[in-house]
């Protein structure tokens, strides 16, 4: 079925103690635009990311939005600097030696020094981070491909409706067509015996007339594209593959054959149903651009 190119989906997880949220929402567009949106420390992740929405999505507008909560994972240790407080004990006794001090130096002295004790951050394993964070967001795309599935099926209702329509008028046209040829055969007779009068009406020339009329008024060829065209707009809404390029083209094809038809009609009634014909096709139009 087809799938819309709005959805939204969301999805949560874990990497060890790292908390991860993504968040991925959709517009139309004519083609892919994918922006992800990370913490710039994790930046480098960003093109495994995008790969994981392009194997999913084929067009619209979509941002991603991944969030990355360190707070509970980070951990810090202290780490002494063993040569440098080597050094600053040594400059401390020749100080004591050279000026007769007592020597009387503790522990929490000599961390009163610059850089003795060092603090440091445990760093996470990024590839596997990555690949957490990916997982989560491949579970995200699930919940918004799930979405647009949904609105697809909308969409192909929708659609299937309008088609019906146009077949149906379709139908009407070609019963339409044939009446408006006899119609004017007769006023054409009635309009020659009105200037012959008593003079012989040539059935031979009205015929020809007549000929050429419906030559020029047949749609005999539009209706069947018209309804080829449906056909194959049926087999694209249960087609499983992005479709929505193919809509548009085809779309167009049946708003021609509705303008030749109209150019062709010479009465009302056939007027009226390339009215009605157009405006079920503009109905198609303006969903297809929702369509993937």
């Amino acid at each position: 079925m087809i799938k819309s190119m709005t959805g939204y989906g969301t999805a949560k997880g874990a990497s060890g103690a790292v908390d991860i949220t993504a968040e991925l929402k959709s517009v139309n567009n004519r083609y892919l635009d994918c922006n992800i949106r990370l913490p710039r420390v994790y930046a480098a992740m960003e093109d495994t990311l995008k790969a994981a929405v392009t194997r999913v999505i084929s067009r619209g507008k979509v941002d991603v939005y991944i969030n990355v909560d360190t707070s509970k994972a980070d951990t810090v240790t202290i780490r002494l600097n063993k040569p440098l407080a080597d050094a600053y004990m040594e400059a401390l006794r020749t100080l004591s030696d050279a000026y007769g001090l007592k020597d009387g130096v503790s522990a929490v002295d000599l961390t009163r020094f610059p850089d003795v004790l060092q603090p440091e951050k445990t760093e996470a394993d990024v590839e596997q981070l990555t690949a957490d964070v990916t997982a989560v967001l491949e579970e995200a795309l699930r919940d918004f491909d799930g979405m647009r599935s949904r609105e697809g099926e909308h969409l192909a209702a929708d659609i299937e409706a309008r088609l019906f329509e146009i077949e149906r008028l379709t139908t009407r046209a070609e019963e339409c067509s044939p009446k408006s040829v006899a119609e004017y055969r007769a006023k054409l007779e009635a309009r020659m015996a009105e200037i012959l009068q008593s003079r012989d009406i040539d059935e031979a020339r009205i015929l020809m007339e007549a000929a050429i009329f419906a030559d020029r008024v047949a749609i005999n060829e539009e209706t069947v594209r018209l309804k080829s065209h449906v056909s194959q707009l049926r087999a694209m809404l249960q087609s499983g593959e992005p479709v929505g390029r193919k809509l548009d083209f085809l779309i167009q094809e049946l708003n021609r054959e509705a303008n030749t038809i109209g150019s062709k009609g010479n009465d009302a009634e056939m007027a009226r149903i390339v009215v009605d014909l157009k405006a079920e096709i503009e109905k198609i139009r303006e969903q297809a651009q929702n369509i993937e």
